[in-house]
């Protein structure tokens, strides 16, 4: 039976150099009632030792360290999945950064709405997590339908709700873009995310290369019209064009 509070997930790979200030970003959240899990993906680096390190010095029983028996983003996030205790399921990249009010608010606008599933604004931000300027604002309610030509949803930013969103439908598919994939099947099932347009996410876009590599967006996104909504050519065309002008629309 899940516990009242937030199970937060992070995948971890080869993140020595962000890891500890996003942790300090989960621990310095107004809302204390979560259990962080990092899920450790095969590093190469330091990471493993810098996680270790950590644990000691922070003596937190709400941190979990867990190792990945699999490989990939999708794999780690399902792992951590399988050992969520939480009611609400959030998930975190290693690199990005929460400000402090952003479990709070985001709790409280779901409980607000009755809703099963949310996501917030957030601001791009360089290497040194230094906001850039450029916030993403967000509509206040998104659909399936919407959702294939709006990949604003960002995986940082959302918030998920055990009790209304079944635990199989956040299992994310081990593709490229897993993260859009999984938003897309549960809002298939007719369920609606809400979204709550403030900046409370801060995206460090350094060493993203798929985020950063134009050409293989464009991949990524027509495959996932093609093989995860298994859309036909000419909706998959459509829905392609509608996406990329309100990506680079986003990006202005």
């Amino acid at each position: 039976m899940e516990k009242e509070w937030i199970s937060i997930i992070i995948p971890v790979y080869n993140a020595e150099k962000y890891i500890l200030e996003t942790i300090q970003a989960v621990r310095t959240q107004t809302c204390s009632d979560w259990e962080l899990l990092l899920v450790e993906d095969h590093s190469t680096d330091h990471t493993r030792e810098v996680l270790a390190d950590a644990a000691v010095k922070m003596s937190d029983e709400r941190i979990k360290i867990i190792e990945n028996p699999g490989h990939g983003a999708a794999s780690a996030r399902n792992e951590g999945l399988k050992h969520a205790q939480g009611r609400y399921i959030t998930f975190l990249d290693a690199d990005d950064l929460w400000k402090k009010e952003k479990l709070e608010r985001e709790l409280d606008f779901m409980k607000k709405t009755g809703a099963g599933f949310v996501f917030t604004g957030y601001e791009f931000a360089d290497e040194k997590a230094r906001g850039t300027g450029k916030v993403v604002h967000v509509p206040g309610k998104i659909t399936y339908f919407e959702a294939l030509s709006n990949t604003t949803i960002f995986t940082s930013t959302v918030m998920l709700d055990s009790t209304k969103i079944n635990r199989e439908l956040m299992h994310m598919p081990e593709i490229k873009s897993e993260d859009t994939a999984t938003w897309w099947q549960i809002l298939k099932t007719g369920t609606a995310a809400y979204g709550l347009d403030e900046n409370l996410v801060l995206y460090r876009r350094a060493g993203k290369s798929l985020s950063s590599n134009k050409l293989e967006a464009l991949r990524r996104i027509w495959n996932l019209y093609r093989k995860a909504a298994c859309l036909s050519v000419f909706s998959s065309s459509r829905y392609f064009l509608l996406w990329a002008v309100r990506a680079v629309k986003r990006r202005l």
